[in-house]
């Protein structure tokens, strides 16, 4: 019985998997019947949405919500797997049915899972927004007359009635975009003819549905991609139609097409609508029915006059003269040539030099072709950059998509991980360097800035024309392939998969897959640049098997679950470049990676660090931030010592580091993680002072995990240290803060009675933002005997402080300590449930540089400012006298203050003051500010109409003076509530 048991087991293990085979072989004729059924009920459920969708879209002017465009998309990729599945069923072999069973009953839980996903209980729309009023980033007209006479010709157009359709036509580079942006931004600027004006960005060759996907973005509205053309037709054209007075601006076009093929409605007397097209070929208008306007050239004249300009030659001497003349004659009177080719020589100042650079012009400009020529007059630009560095910046640029905004970081990046950028002795310095790269490449006219609101956020454009000519030049040896942005299925075939590749762009298409026998042989690839195809789930394990020379593989914004195993033999592998790739599980061992000097893993699917990673002794950047990783495990940190980027916080509530793991690091410059407690915390505080470096960027959580915003751009981090649950005093685990802390936030910490508190440890001084959280101790913000002093302190924001009652132990303008708070810009106080009242005159005179100060949730508030009954009566008419005039002040916010009485019972000047905001203050009766004058700069106040019709007003003209200002505003309590602070 002994021997029985064990042999039943075995047998057992070995019988179950054969039952399982057999059952899977015999039940594929019911399996299909049983995913052909639940098929049905899925198309069922697609055709009842897209009934109703058709309903709400023509009739209601919406938009479908992005879940249920997600939906429909996932329907139609199933229901295209489900009959690629058929066929394959049909086909089978005999010995492959079990395969194919255990295939289709995966496929029918699938089916079933999105079946049910599908029961939308809300509406499927939105409100869509109407027309694009955004003002288009453009430059000045080159070519005064020519450009003018051009520009004031197509405005004639527009303000014809006559003339409904106009079509631009010219050389590229001649200025037509440019033109047309112009004209774009003064439509939105003198709207009292045309109420919606909207741009579509064409570029080259666009299919009826590419053209119906760019019309729908522009206008706000998603439209399901699996959809016959003409029913997308049909809902643009109900969109578009419900626009009367509108302009519909079609850039770059290359081919004609019929309007009401794409949803256009013919532009006429009834919708008193216009449609524009920008082209490089005549006949396109012509085919089109428009109105003709050619972008002429610039005459002789003009190109020499602009000429001189780009190229600073004010000054010239005569034996240069003749010879930049011919030079200028070369560019044809082009304005993106002469632009290009004129800064490129700018500084020159030898004639041989002149002459050389007017030969090799020369040289470049055989043939006759005017796209040829335009080209070769660019190819002449980039040749003549002076450093083989910036022409592969260029080349990396053009392995993006056309008219694509490369934000800056993201390319310096990818400079580093290639190459391009040399091995510095820090990554400030490699950033230095590549924002030089891209400035003296703006400054060449070789890439376009892009700006954004923030600085960080800076962006550059490569001009269509420019990327051309760089994928030409690149492209003739046959080490280049560029098909990024092209609405890619599946990746290109075996033909362009050559020995000479080294360079392979295939991002932002919708590849889904790549046949599991496909394994190019491609010797010398050194970038394979797969992300952000989003369909992508696998890649076969033989892919890889001849891309030994491989050293940058991006597969960021891919749905892929699993790295083929193949990738642990890439031995040269410098860059493997994981991010947002949310549904990855499995990583193969990386040990033998040792080249490996970039890591990110940032918002992966990992739930835990992959094998091999200790061995990867070249780490320079490891980005861990994602939250399903489940922990760190200790000692691994110890062997990256060359670690310069190290990102671990976000990982999950108990991926925390040690203090002393971390300050084994020593190279390391940009930091973001969380220590166990502040024993942890002084460690790598004490280890980075001793050694004399400290990183550059930090964002260090001490204590208790806290969920925060997070920025995940290692380069935006500042210096930034948040403490939770953690006592904050006297002892041996005192908190010592790093030198140059620009940020501190204190939440649920104990041990701080005020910020003398915080002041008395090193290093606060340098603070320039404060946040102290739901700190029950904190009952004053200083106390009148204290040296407290936060002469950099800039931003201070109490939040939740349950016992917090004034700003200073002892009221009054003496009680302010010198300069304490002299720089402070930004006061915001939110649910402190005991304060009364906040400031006292003489206080805020101390606060001069106070621009913004904001209330909110505060019960018990009843005053902004008011008069302490200990000032003395001389004090008293000084500080009044004083604090009339408040020149900082630009914002104020006060949301949700039941007991507020006053702002100010003085009359204050704020000249500087631009946005009030008021919500939830219904005692509030007066608004302290002065009608003689309003406020130079004041743009809006923000209140309800309620309250508005209830404030008193010290002078009878002063509501009149305020009313142009004031707007209407429902009270958005979550606004205020869940506002960053």
């Amino acid at each position: 019985m002994e021997v029985l048991g064990p042999i039943l087991e075995i047998a057992h293990i070995m019988l179950d998997p054969i039952a399982k085979y057999f059952k899977y072989h015999r039940g594929v004729k019911k399996y299909m019947m049983i995913l052909h059924k639940k098929l049905e009920e899925l198309k069922c459920r697609k055709d009842d949405i897209e009934s109703r969708l058709n309903i709400d879209l023509l009739q209601s002017g919406k938009t479908l919500k992005k879940e249920v465009q997600l939906w429909l998309d996932g329907a139609c990729k199933i229901i295209s797997q489900v009959d690629s599945l058929s066929k394959e069923v049909g086909d089978m072999k005999y010995l492959s049915r079990a395969h194919f069973g255990k295939k289709i009953t995966v496929m029918i839980k699938v089916v079933d899972e999105h079946h049910r996903k599908g029961d939308f209980v809300d509406r499927l729309v939105i409100d869509a927004p109407t027309g694009n009023k955004v003002t288009l980033p453009t430059t000045e007209l080159v070519g005064k007359s020519t450009a003018r006479r051009n520009m004031e010709q197509l405005w004639d157009c527009l303000m014809d009635d006559s003339c409904r359709k106009i079509g631009v036509y010219g050389m590229g580079g001649v200025g037509k975009t440019t033109m047309i942006k112009l004209i774009h931004n003064r439509l939105l600027e003198e709207m009292n003819k045309f109420d919606n004006v909207i741009w579509v960005s064409v570029s080259k060759f666009a299919s009826v549905t590419q053209l119906q996907d760019k019309l729908a973005r522009a206008i706000g509205v998603c439209m399901p991609e699996n959809e016959s053309e003409m029913v997308r037709a049909a809902k643009l054209f109900a969109m578009i139609r419900t626009m009367k007075n509108c302009v519909l601006i079609f850039d770059d076009v290359w081919e004609a097409f019929q309007l009401e093929d794409v949803g256009i409605p013919e532009p006429g007397a009834d919708n008193k609508s216009k449609f524009v097209l920008t082209t490089r070929l005549a006949d396109v208008c012509l085919r089109m029915g428009c109105k003709q306007i050619k972008a002429e050239l610039l005459s002789e004249e003009e190109a020499w006059n602009l000429f001189v300009e780009k190229a600073s030659l004010d000054v010239i001497s005569p034996h240069i003269k003749p010879i930049a003349k011919e030079v200028a004659k070369q560019c044809a009177c082009l304005p993106l040539a002469i632009v290009t080719i004129a800064r490129s020589l700018k500084g020159v100042t030898e004639s041989c030099e002149w002459r050389n650079a007017l030969e090799e012009l020369r040289d470049s400009t055989r043939g006759h072709h005017d796209m040829r020529r335009v080209l070769e007059q660019l190819k002449f630009s980039y040749n003549h950059l002076d450093d083989e560095k910036l022409r592969n910046c260029l080349l990396y640029c053009a392995l993006y998509p056309e008219d694509f905004s490369i934000r800056r970081k993201e390319l310096i990046e990818r400079l580093i991980a290639g190459g391009v950028i040399d091995r510095m002795c820090s990554r400030r310095a490699a950033f230095d360097k590549g924002h030089a790269m891209l400035n003296k490449l703006e400054k060449a006219c070789l890439l376009e800035c892009v700006m954004k609101k923030s600085e960080d956020d800076k962006q550059v454009k490569m001009h269509d024309l420019v990327r051309d000519m760089v994928i030409h030049v690149n492209g003739i040896s046959s080490r280049l392939m560029v098909k990024s942005g092209m609405h890619l299925r599946e990746i290109p075939d075996g033909n362009y998969w050559t020995e000479d590749l080294e360079m392979v762009s295939l991002m932002h298409n919708y590849i889904s897959g790549i046949p599991s026998d496909v394994s190019p042989m491609c010797t010398r690839i050194s970038t394979l640049l797969l992300a952000s195809n989003h369909c992508l789930t696998m890649i076969p394990d033989p892919f890889f098997m001849h891309m030994a020379t491989l050293e940058v593989l991006d597969l960021s914004d891919t749905s892929i679950e699993a790295l083929p195993n193949s990738i642990s033999k890439l031995g040269k592998l410098s860059a493997l470049l994981l991010r947002r790739c949310a549904k990855l599980r499995l990583i193969p061992s990386l040990e033998k990676l040792i080249l490996l000097r970039k890591l990110d893993l940032c918002h992966a699917g990992i739930k835990e660090i992959p094998q091999g990673l200790e061995m990867l002794f070249n780490l320079r950047y490891l980005n861990l931030h994602t939250p399903y990783l489940e922990f760190l495990p200790c000692g691994v940190l110890l062997k990256l010592l060359n670690l310069q980027v190290l990102i671990t916080f976000g990982a999950s509530k108990t991926s925390k580091v040690k203090g002393d793991e971390v300050a084994c690091l020593r190279k390391l410059e940009t930091f973001s993680g969380q220590f166990y407690n502040i024993h942890e915390f002084n460690i790598f505080v004490h280890s980075i002072s001793t050694r004399g470096r400290e990183p550059d960027m930090y964002f260090i959580q001490v204590g208790e995990y806290h969920t925060v915003t997070f920025e995940e751009e290692p380069e935006s981090f500042g210096k930034h240290v948040k403490l939770v649950k953690c006592f904050i005093g006297r002892g041996d685990d005192e908190l010592v803060l790093p030198n140059g802390i620009q940020s501190l936030d204190i939440h649920d910490c104990h041990g701080v009675a005020s910020l003398c508190d915080i002041s008395s440890l090193n290093n606060a001084t340098d603070l320039r933002s404060l946040e102290i959280s739901k700190c029950d101790d904190v009952k004053y913000a200083f106390r009148a005997s204290s040296s407290t002093c936060f002469r950099s302190l800039e931003s201070l924001r109490l939040i939740d402080l349950l016992n917090f009652v004034s700003l200073s132990y002892k009221a009054g303008a003496a009680a302010l300590p010198n300069d304490m708070f002299s720089n402070l810009k930004s006061f915001r106080i939110h649910r402190c449930p005991n304060i009364k009242r906040l400031f006292t005159p003489g206080l805020l005179l101390q606060l001069h540089s106070l621009s913004v100060i904001e209330v909110t949730f505060c019960p018990q508030m009843k005053d902004i400012i008011a008069e302490d009954s200990d000032e003395s009566i001389e004090n008293h008419s000084i500080d009044m006298k004083k604090t009339t005039n408040h020149p900082m002040l630009r914002h104020l916010v006060l949301c949700e203050l039941p007991k507020l009485k006053s702002i100010y019972t003085q009359t204050l000047h704020c000249d500087s003051l631009q946005v009030i905001e008021v919500f939830g203050c219904p005692r509030l009766n007066r608004i302290p500010f002065s009608p003689s004058p309003v406020p130079s700069n004041l743009d809006k106040i923000l209140a309800t109409k309620e309250w508005w019709e209830s404030l008193e007003w010290d002078q009878p003209n002063a509501k009149t003076a305020f009313q142009p200002y004031f707007k209407n505003c429902i009270p958005q309590k979550l606004k205020f509530k869940n506002r960053s602070i």
